[in-house]
């Protein structure tokens, strides 16, 4: 691998150098910090590019940044082993790691085709920043080893726990929902489809959340199931709900 690629003209110009001091990690082999970023479409444009995709260090990130908040969780948490494991499920959830990846300012590093790289702000652009950030891991864990990946995930990821937790985001929107109202106002949510239109293969559906005959949200999305979590979430933020309550039981001080 070479150990000069910062000065190829198509990575020279994303400021890798800056990145690494933005993270604090200064990379022993900066193939590894570049390759996190390159997306499989950018290869298909650019056939001669130096580095592959990074799609095996996203394969790798996510699995070491599993086994660093399981770890957390385990040492800091009491918690029964069911709780724990919907914390960890929301932590490295695509939305909050694209969340997080924004956060650094991931996205103007990434590698993209030119049909990908109009997608900005979209849901499959958010998809594109959360696996980049799994791979970036990989990448960390691979130059630097277990430590500064725990480094890394205990600066950028774990902070985000206490406002998973405040927020009931362990929980899906639509269990989030009915254990609120059923916890307040001793009701359990109904969903109706209001309308749905186009045809079998890109069907709209129009969906509303009802507490007995009242209409509290309305959502809309591809299948019902969509529908009935975009109504759901509405629903949370009219009523200023943010989930059931929880018994948190630290270990440390």
């Amino acid at each position: 691998m070479s150990t000069n690629i910062f000065n190829l003209a198509e990575i020279k110009e994303k400021d890798f150098p800056g990145l690494q001091k933005k993270l604090g990690i200064i990379f022993n082999n900066p193939d590894y910090l570049v390759q996190a970023f390159v997306h499989r479409s950018y290869l298909n444009e650019h056939h001669d590019f130096v580095l592959g995709h990074n799609e095996r260090l996203e394969f790798l990130g996510d699995a070491v940044l599993e086994l660093i908040v399981t770890e957390f969780l385990y040492k800091e948490y009491g918690n029964p082993e069911g709780e724990l494991t919907n914390w960890r499920a929301a932590l490295v959830n695509a939305k909050i790691l694209a969340s997080i990846a924004y956060e650094i300012g991931m996205e103007e590093y990434l590698f993209l085709s030119h049909g990908e790289a109009k997608d900005a702000g979209t849901k499959a652009r958010d998809y594109i920043m959360a696996n980049a950030i799994e791979a970036l891991i990989g990448s960390i864990y691979l130059d630097s080893g277990y430590e500064i990946a725990q480094q890394f995930i205990a600066r950028w990821i774990l902070p985000k726990l206490p406002y998973i937790l405040e927020n009931g985001l362990y929980l899906d929107a639509k269990s989030r929902f009915q254990e609120s109202a059923q916890e307040i106002e001793g009701a359990t949510p109904t969903y109706k489809v209001l309308h749905e239109e186009g045809p079998d293969h890109i069907k709209s559906f129009k969906i509303g959340v009802y507490l007995g005959k009242d209409l509290i949200a309305t959502g809309e999305g591809t299948s019902k199931q969509e529908g009935q979590t975009e109504a759901a979430e509405a629903a949370l933020k009219i009523k200023g709900w943010k989930g059931p309550k929880i018994n948190i039981i630290k270990l440390s001080p």
